[in-house]
């Protein structure tokens, strides 16, 4: 099946699963409709973080279930799944089928001295052609060596003796098949390379989430002030340091307080924590999984190591990037991070949110909000409160992929792109922009009674600002404030929740669609290329 629709399949699945159970378990406090919990399902799952209710609204029990849906969402949990059914489960069953598909015939051929063998009378596996091209009997595919999986034709001949040498000698005098150990060998390491890569993501993905949830506890059990905010919410402990956690480590942005991270502004040690969470998750996932693999590469599966090293952009696993452009994403990610502190730094510093902040909790917690503005989308001040020209900046950071990174351009680049034919799916498929503009457009059709009784909540930059967020799987939102209308209500109260939580169900509905399409949009990196712009 279809990568895209396979991950499609699996998302809208996970999404569905966890709708149920959520709203088998029961809340904190009643009132919340079935569509907004599927909402929050879909957008856990994505890892988006888009907020339709109050945090505090879950139970324990519920806020158990979106740490999973988070976790298994995450992107480093889905690239290893799908590294290990890509190719893994296919090479074993590859090479399992190499080693007993042809015995009969081999066997049956060598005692008919009357006939030639011929290409037709053995039974290719078609890997052989392509390349291993070596047929062995069944014995040897359980020879594990290090360096050759197979047997050489002299060494195959040395393990045998009576009819056994016959039969080695008759298959290798008539050509049955050229034994190609160096082939063969080749193919063995990069499925043991493969698996290797497998366990290392494996390993990754259960270390940092350990020490994510140690260093959390440690925290919470040394400062009391944090201490006091979960006991004053009713929050355990252990349910917030594994929550918190996984959603950083996911890029989701979910926390268990209705506020955020706003109420932990004066954490730096909290945040520092996060920082890092917020970054190997997600950005800075292929730098440091290429600097393990090259660690591990020095005292274990040196081989495999290498080969993973060196033979990357073969592999099909986006996650592993070749050495320059793993240190070029580092540079530039922390040139991202860098120019978001300072103008943070420059033009929020008498912000109203972070008033009563000593000068150091301004630099960690502007440094910490520049960091999740990429992907993360965890908050120290109310997004609704910035600058237009910061909201505009966070606005074009979170529509930026990942892995976006200065490339210099290879000499015949454009030469290879002339060449390459395009198929009549590439030329319908719009780019991701597009998209994006066709969605806002139809959410503006779909609020427009809303932006034109409360403009300033629904202004067009607020609606933008949402649904990038949403493509992004971030998860800032500038929420909605009852004092911002120009009418004043009695039945205005205002809520923690995000902006599209005023939304009506067919703009959430909209919206949805833009999470999960945006969790899809490595699969249409390349589309829009059939336009163009003279």
């Amino acid at each position: 099946m279809n990568a895209f629709f396979t991950e499609l399949i699996y998302f809208v699945s996970v999404s569905w699963i966890g709708f149920f159970v959520l709203k088998s378990l029961k809340p904190r406090s009643n009132g919340t409709s079935k569509f907004d919990i599927f909402f929050t399902s879909v957008s856990a799952t994505t890892v988006s973080s888009m907020s339709v209710v109050e945090m505090e609204v879950f139970s324990d029990a519920q806020l158990i279930v979106m740490t999973i849906l988070m976790f298994i969402g995450s992107e480093v949990f889905t690239s290893m799944i799908g590294l290990h059914l890509r190719w893994i489960l296919k090479l074993e069953q590859d090479l399992s089928n190499l080693s007993t598909y042809t015995l009969k015939n081999i066997v049956a051929a060598a005692f008919d001295t009357t006939s030639s063998i011929s290409d037709s009378s053995v039974n290719i596996h078609p890997l052989a052609d392509i390349d291993l091209g070596v047929i062995v009997p069944a014995e040897a595919a359980a020879h594990d060596d290090e360096d050759q999986f197979y047997p050489s034709n002299e060494s195959a001949s040395n393990q045998r003796n009576g009819d056994n040498n016959f039969l080695t000698d008759f298959i290798t005098s008539n050509s049955v098949l050229p034994l190609q150990s160096s082939s063969s060998s080749s193919r063995y390491l990069k499925y043991k390379s493969i698996k290797f890569l497998g366990f290392v993501v494996l390993g990754y993905l259960l270390v940092l989430h350990v020490l994510g949830v140690t260093f959390v506890t440690i925290y919470f059990s040394i400062y009391s002030s944090a201490k006091k905010v979960l006991e004053r919410k009713n929050l355990k402990e252990s349910t917030f340091a594994i929550f918190t956690t996984v959603s950083t480590f996911a890029s989701c942005g979910f926390v268990p307080t209705n506020e955020n991270m706003i109420v932990f502004a004066k954490n730096s040690g909290l945040l520092w924590i996060l920082i890092p969470q917020a970054l190997l998750g997600n950005t800075l996932f292929p730098s440091l999984l290429r600097f393990t693999i090259w660690f591990l590469g020095k005292y274990i599966k040196k081989d495999e190591a290498k080969y993973l090293l060196d033979k990357n952009e073969g592999l099909g696993y986006l996650h592993l990037l070749p050495g320059l452009h793993s240190w070029l994403l580092v540079f530039t990610v922390l040139g991202f991070v860098v120019i978001q502190w300072i103008l943070l730094g420059v033009m929020e510093w008498h912000n109203d949110g972070v008033t009563g902040l000593t000068i150091y909790q301004k630099i960690v917690g502007f440094l910490f909000q520049a960091v999740n503005a990429r992907h993360t989308g965890e908050t120290v001040l109310d997004i609704a409160t910035i600058a237009p020209a910061i909201l505009v900046l966070f606005v074009v950071m979170m529509y930026l992929p990942p892995y976006t990174s200065f490339l210099p351009r290879k000499e015949g680049d454009e030469e290879l792109k002339k060449k390459r034919r395009k198929s009549i799916k590439d030329n319908i498929i719009f780019s991701q922009l597009t998209y994006l503009v066709i969605f806002i457009i139809l959410i503006c059709i779909c609020e427009r009674k809303n932006m034109k009784e409360d403009p300033v909540n629904f202004s067009l930059l607020n609606i933008v600002t949402e649904v990038i967020s949403g493509y992004g799987n971030v998860g800032f939102t500038t929420g909605y404030s009852c004092e911002r209308r120009l009418k004043t209500e009695d039945f205005c109260e205002n809520k923690w929740y995000g902006f599209s939580g005023r939304w009506s169900n067919q703009g959430k509905l909209l919206l949805i669609f833009v999470m999960i399409f945006g969790r899809l949009k490595k699969f249409n990196m390349n589309g829009g290329r059939a336009w163009k712009l003279l």
